[in-house]
């Protein structure tokens, strides 16, 4: 019933083939090359939706598939195999339904670019790796699917690698990412070797980690528990994959690529492979709270911190990009005080808002960047400071980049509202949740409101900054890109109904996404007592004290943005350091070359200059000489003379004979 799971990540595999060996030669048509790579991972949400209509009717609701033997190693046999719950459904939804449409939209966004066919196979070799994430049985196939991403978030990110930014953007991010990767290991390493050599169980696969994980709650390691010391561990691969404090740095460097791969990195794809690493191993999680209050704490500061550096980014696709650390770490909050479904709930409202207003940006960058170049002029793009008063040009544009900021701010009753609402109810009622966790996590849903309106208002209202040469060029987007953004800013608007409180659901409609994802979380749930504790009268009053704060927050903006647009200018100049120190990140990309790029040059200049020239070199070349004067002294016996080579013999006999007749 299962077993034709492989078909989901093979059609993107395929797409990404034909179009890498045959696009620039063959196929070149950029119509027929797009097609190829949008219907591919369109082919991959068709089967996705028909084995998550299975899913949803079926009784049983975990399903194994062994593709074929991949290696057996002693008592270890890992296979190739695909595991189907509703945790991997939903994800295949996400990442299938928002990647087709971030795949159509690309066909418009990515015209005329000499590299269309490297492009989509790019990003149909990027879907195959996440599919493969997702689906995986097994940690190793997991792992295969993790790097993967990695790998493709290089090849996309440095899309343009005639730049030096975007050269450097995308060693940044493979460079970082391969510090989490390495947590991911020894996490995995400590897990298979505990089970394996203390209780008999050699396996990697999470049906039965899962299973066999009570058997852990003894074992010590390092003075501290063994799902304590792993399950960091894994939490240090999330903190990379998903740009976390203090692997957080190379999420905004990834701006440098195409618009489109911002929004399959950020919403549908790579940065939310750490959030659904720890939904999968929540079993291993759910034993130690130390690990879940350090999820949750890394979190909180995250998602605080970015929306700081958000206030003052002009660049629209920065301030997004902040944007998507900042709700990474909501979702990573979630995961800490145990709220796993309201952790995924946001993963998948968050992909619908942030993949809309990401394409948004994208429609207002492909405006502006055609009439600036109609216009002959080299003005930035993407300087919000050059926009205003876009909505009258581009009111389709406009109108779902509205929506999705309503819908990340958390009013009623867009979707972020609803996953945003769960994550804060969970931190302030839960019994691993934190009072303290739960304020930060308020004040930076204030921010978030605050920057995504002062990023609306700079870009679409008010008076039109572009250059007067260019005013008259700018317009709406083609449907190719346009349609997407109707789509996304639907899916933004109602997306949230498939998790309604039961607090506010008067229709009794029911908590459905809580309901399905019951079977993956609701376990290890009661297993260890995490549950939201509280009356239903408090979490109404939370629910309406979080939509007043997004309403301040709003209202800030609108003051400041739309009201008075002289008071930014104002008080940047009244606390011009502060504002400095924000506008520059912090300086934390500064302080990370102080501490660890310039210290690893140095190191290598060291073991360069210190070592291997005067030590190896040093040794080498002096065995060089010692073997040249060597061969100096005897080459002169080397004349090719026969008499010199007789008298050398006769000289040797008399040597020997000397010697013999001494002793």
């Amino acid at each position: 019933m299962y077993d034709k799971l492989w078909l989901i990540p093979f059609f993107p595999l395929v797409g990404s083939i034909i179009n890498g060996l045959l696009g620039k030669r063959f196929i070149k048509n950029e119509k027929i090359i797009g097609a190829i790579g949008t219907g591919a991972i369109f082919l991959s949400f068709l089967v996705s939706c028909k084995f998550f209509y299975q899913l949803v009717n079926d009784s049983v609701k975990i399903h194994e598939t062994v593709v074929a033997s991949w290696m057996s190693v002693g008592n270890l046999q890992v296979d190739w195999g695909f595991l189907l719950d509703p945790l991997s459904a939903v994800m295949l939804m996400v990442v299938c339904g928002v990647g087709s449409l971030i795949h159509l939209y690309s066909i418009g966004y990515m015209h005329g670019e000499e590299g269309f066919y490297r492009f989509f196979c790019y990003m149909n070799l990027f879907a195959f790796s996440m599919l493969m994430l997702v689906l995986g049985n097994n940690a190793l196939v997991m792992f295969v699917g993790w790097e993967g991403v990695g790998l493709c978030s290089y090849l996309l990110i440095g899309y343009y690698f005639e730049k030096q930014s975007a050269g450097d953007a995308a060693k940044k991010a493979f460079v970082m990412n391969r510090v989490g990767d390495f947590g991911f290991l020894l996490g995995l390493f400590t897990i298979f070797w505990t089970l394996g050599s203390k209780h008999g169980v050699w396996t990697i696969n999470f049906v039965e980690i899962s299973e066999k994980a009570h058997l852990l709650s003894g074992d010590m390691i390092l003075g501290a528990g063994v799902t304590t010391v792993a399950t960091l561990c894994f939490f240090l691969g999330a903190t990379g994959k998903s740009a976390q404090l203090p692997l957080f740095t190379w999420l905004p460097d990834a701006m440098e690529g195409p618009t489109p791969v911002s929004a399959l990195i950020h919403a549908a794809t790579m940065v939310t492979a750490g959030v659904y690493m720890i939904g999968r191993m929540n079993v291993l999680f759910a034993m130690s709270p130390t690990t879940m209050m350090v999820v949750a704490v890394v979190g909180a500061l995250t998602a605080i911190f970015a929306a700081t550096i958000g206030f003052a980014q002009n660049d629209i696709k920065r301030v997004l990009a902040y944007s998507t650390v900042s709700q990474l770490g909501f979702m990573f909050v979630a995961m800490g005080v145990g709220a796993f479904t309201a952790g995924i709930f946001h993963l998948m409202t968050h992909a619908f808002f942030k993949a809309c207003l990401f394409l948004g940006s994208g429609s207002v960058i492909h405006a502006m960047h055609h009439a600036l170049h109609h216009a002959h002029l080299s003005d930035d793009a993407q300087d919000m400071r050059n926009m205003g008063g876009l909505r009258k040009k581009m009111p389709i544009t406009w109108a779902t980049f509205g929506i999705s900021c309503l819908a990340i701010s958390g009013l009623p009753f867009f979707s972020g509202f609803f996953s945003k609402d769960e994550i804060l109810w969970w931190t302030f009622a839960s019994t691993r949740g934190s009072k303290v966790v739960w304020v930060i996590v308020v004040v930076a849903a204030f921010m978030t409101a605050f920057y995504m309106f002062r990023c609306l208002y700079m870009t679409f209202y008010g008076e039109q900054k572009t250059n007067p040469k260019a005013k008259d060029h700018v317009h709406e987007s083609p449907w190719v890109i346009t349609l997407p953004l109707v789509v996304l800013a639907g899916l933004a608007t109602v997306g949230g109904f498939v998790g309604i409180p039961h607090v506010i659901d008067v229709a009794h409609i029911g908590n459905k996404l809580d309901q399905f994802l019951a079977p993956v979380f609701h376990h290890s749930q009661q297993l260890h007592n995490i549950e939201a504790h509280g009356t239903a009268s408090t979490e109404i009053i939370l629910m309406i004290f979080s939509v007043v704060v997004a309403l301040v927050g709003i209202g800030v903006a609108t003051m400041m943005y739309l009201k008075n647009p002289d008071m930014p200018a104002k008080f940047t100049a009244k606390f011009s350091k502060l504002h400095r120190w924000v506008f520059n990140k912090w300086y934390v990309d500064e302080a990370y070359d102080v501490l660890f790029v310039n210290t690893t040059k140095k190191l290598g200049i060291f073991c360069w200059r210190g070592f291997d020239v005067n030590v190896i070199d040093g040794i080498v070349n002096g065995l060089a000489k010692l073997i040249g004067a060597i061969s100096t002294a005897l080459r002169h016996t080397q004349t090719g003379q026969f008499h010199n080579y007789a008298l050398t013999m006769v000289f040797g006999t008399v040597v020997m004979l000397a010697i013999f007749i001494l002793n």
